[in-house]
């Protein structure tokens, strides 16, 4: 809806900065649709081919919508280079309100969304989120181009194309700013920091543990993985060491949900191997 408003707006009220603004309003609609199938998939159980689930399937999504918000801002700009060196009519004064209720649905459409993907660790839903911020900032840029456009009258008529071209620069760094953190968690980068001193204060409680050594955390969509060494009094029994394993898997899940498994090796204390050793068999 917002992208038809401001699409009729723009035309009949000669602005080329609005007609940009709707163009990245119907790339948002785009986005959406796939962050939603991103995360549709990711949330798809495991099977045979796929045992440790869909999840990526959200960092990949957050990976596209960051490369539409830069190809975005790439045709926007090239667009607007062009309405530069066309003469045309100054803008008119009713597509200032039209922008002025767009910066507001879409900073309120912001603050939704990113507080939703903050909460449930989504990366794509925080790109989506930014989407929205980039089309508030891209708004505002327009509302300013043509504001001048309007008081300086004659001569001033491409200070609207001028703001568009500006709008881009800034669609275009949010674009590289989304992507970093998509590519990392593809990558299984080490990124949850505070996941993984959550995963060592509730380990180290449990009856039987001795000490902890290795703990990384991966992220695949929306939940957790945790590969963890524990360490044990070298003289318990397998069993025993197997029973400790189970309940400090048991204690880390209950504490975050998030985490689907936790795999557990053994060691006993003090023989632990440093990080980079042999590999664990």
């Amino acid at each position: 809806m917002l992208a038809a408003v401001k699409g009729i707006a723009g035309v009949l009220g000669n602005s080329y900065a609005l007609i940009a603004d709707a163009m990245e309003s119907t790339l948002d609609v785009v986005g959406s649709i796939v962050v939603w199938s991103g995360l549709r998939i990711a949330m798809t159980p495991p099977d045979d081919d796929h045992p440790y689930g869909h999840g990526k399937a959200e960092p990949l999504a957050a990976i596209v919508v960051a490369l539409g918000l830069i190809a975005a801002a790439v045709g926007i700009a090239i667009e607007s280079i062009r309405e530069i060196h066309t003469p045309h009519h100054a803008p008119r004064a009713f597509t200032l309100v039209v922008l002025a209720a767009v910066v507001i649905v879409k900073e309120t459409l912001f603050r939704l969304v990113l507080t939703v993907g903050t909460e449930v660790r989504s990366t794509a839903s925080k790109s989506d989120a930014w989407h929205h911020r980039s089309d508030a900032l891209t708004s505002c840029a327009a509302f300013i181009g043509i504001s001048t456009a309007l008081i300086g009258g004659k001569g001033y008529e491409m200070a609207d194309d001028w703001a568009a071209l500006f709008a881009c620069i800034i669609i275009a760094y949010n674009g590289c700013r989304l992507i970093r953190p998509a590519l990392a968690e593809v990558m299984d980068a080490a990124l949850w920091s505070d996941v993984e001193e959550h995963v060592r204060e509730i380990a180290i409680g449990v009856d039987g543990v001795k000490g902890l050594d290795i703990c990384t955390v991966r992220k695949m969509g929306l939940d957790f993985f945790v590969d963890l060494h524990v360490e044990v009094d070298g003289g318990i029994s397998v069993r025993q060491g197997h029973d400790v394993a189970h309940r400090v898997k048991d204690s880390v899940r209950a504490a975050n949900p998030a985490i689907r498994d936790v795999l557990i090796h053994i060691e006993p204390i003090g023989e632990s191997p440093k990080k980079g050793g042999t590999p664990q068999i």
